[in-house]
């Protein structure tokens, strides 16, 4: 039977506060909870309502009853499992291959899509800004469908990242030449900025070349949703 104690503990892991105090994140749902016991993150203990689940591992699954799921929970309706796992420890960025570089990025569902579509191009490193979403966020988590166990996440200073950096810098802009038209390189760094406001005045002082997706037809939206506008771009920079 799980503790008071253990169920306080989890659901205060909703709140970035507590996964920083604790250095543990919940991940909700069979497959984001099996990605994650599956890949080099440590698990710290799994709960689980139905009593036939399996993992495929050796790692204990202690079963709980669906109003004790329910409580640990963030979701109305849990998914019958919830994973605890220690947030790992950032491995510094290598310029082999292309880095994508988030400017704070405020929306869970944008930077869960993200990852995930770094996961499916290929992408290794993930580099945010001190301001952009968690990604252990619980809404992030589930966007990611278990692609953050593949793709190295990191928070930095951009300014003093983008500086250092040894590779050509390219960055998301409206007015940017058209990405369709542009010489892409085998190794370089994609900047996306945030929903609202775009990249700011200091990370777009060091864009080496502004880059955009044009627009075919006369309409009344204003830009891209950012993950879309990743993806597109991201596509463009595989097929080289």
């Amino acid at each position: 039977m799980v503790s008071k104690n253990q169920i306080k503990l989890i659901k205060s892991l909703h709140q970035k506060k507590y996964r920083n105090l604790h250095n543990l994140f919940v991940a909700e749902g069979i497959k984001v909870v099996r990605e994650l016991v599956n890949s080099d993150f440590k698990v710290n203990a799994i709960f689980s309502s139905d009593s036939e689940i399996s993992l495929g591992t050796t790692d204990v699954v202690e079963h709980v009853t669906e109003a004790e799921l329910k409580k640990m929970s963030a979701l109305t309706a849990p998914n019958k499992i919830i994973g605890v796992f220690e947030i790992p420890d950032t491995r510094k960025p290598n310029f082999d291959g292309w880095v994508v570089v988030l400017d704070d990025i405020r929306d869970p569902g944008n930077l869960g899509t993200i990852i995930r579509l770094c996961d499916w191009f290929g992408i290794e490193h993930l580099v945010c800004s001190y301001n952009t979403v968690d990604c252990y966020n619980p809404k992030t988590l589930q966007a990611t469908m278990g692609s953050i166990s593949r793709v190295n996440i990191g928070y930095t200073d951009l300014q003093t990242f983008l500086e250092d950096a040894p590779v050509a810098v390219f960055g998301a802009f409206m007015e940017g030449d058209v990405v369709y038209d542009a010489t892409i390189p085998k190794t370089g760094i994609l900047v996306m900025g945030n929903e609202a406001n775009g990249i700011s005045e200091e990370v777009e002082a060091l864009v080496t070349q502004k880059i955009s997706i044009p627009q075919f037809v006369k309409s009344t939206a204003e830009s891209l949703n950012v993950a879309t506008a990743t993806a597109i771009l991201l596509n463009e920079i595989r097929r080289g």
